[in-house]
């Protein structure tokens, strides 16, 4: 499953305006990906932190896991009562419980064995939970495709922290078993921009 190349509509910018209207609109994305949520989530790959401050009220906790020392102590410098910042991968971590949700955000594109994460995921919620998720996602044809392909398979991971930009994140979590039932395709820059994590999308699925 891959995202179109058609852009939102924005008018011409300079680069700071153009860098200011991304992050704006990935936070107001970030939001929508955990409006809500209630109960207990396991967020995978947390990173600094960035949806702690999101999280809706009824959300009663919080179980971010994120393995890289930096990012994990940046985390833990801004998460609340509610929120526990552990250093284990996914693979390694054990739950008490099982959880009303999971959320995945700006992580699958990173992750060594995507799939894997996805089928282990399935374990740990509960029968009626949910998976939440908003991701880079591989292009449908045209110049970014082929932009996505020639920087994942050259500079791109090694810049950014392991980051493919052409993975196919819904074909990835429906061929987990998970039934994706709402699926948003975005884009943060026009296509003729040469942004490879340009393309999003924003979704939820049901194990």
């Amino acid at each position: 499953r891959s995202a179109p190349t058609t852009a939102l509509p924005s008018p011409p910018m300079p680069p700071l305006g153009r860098k200011m209207f991304i992050a704006a609109l990935v936070t107001v994305l970030r939001r929508r990906n955990l409006a809500g949520l209630s109960g207990r989530v396991l967020e995978v790959g947390a990173g600094t932190g960035t949806n702690f401050a999101l999280y809706p009220p009824e959300v009663t906790a919080v179980v971010a896991l994120e393995p890289e020392d930096a990012l994990r102590a940046e985390a833990s410098a801004v998460a609340d009562a509610r929120v526990e910042v552990r250093p284990e991968r996914l693979d390694e971590y054990v739950a008490d419980e099982p959880f009303d949700a999971v959320v995945f955000s700006l992580v699958l594109c990173s992750l060594p064995d995507p799939e894997g994460a996805v089928r282990q995921v399935r374990g740990v919620l509960r029968p009626d939970g949910e998976l939440r998720f908003l991701e880079h996602v591989a292009a449908r044809g045209g110049m970014l495709e082929g932009l996505q392909k020639a920087a994942d398979a050259t500079v791109w991971p090694r810049l950014f922290g392991n980051c493919h930009a052409h993975r196919d994140a819904v074909g990835l979590i429906s061929g987990a078993g998970f039934a994706v039932t709402t699926v948003e395709d975005r884009m943060l820059a026009p296509a003729w921009v040469p942004i490879p994590t340009s393309p999003l999308v924003l979704g939820r699925a049901h194990a």
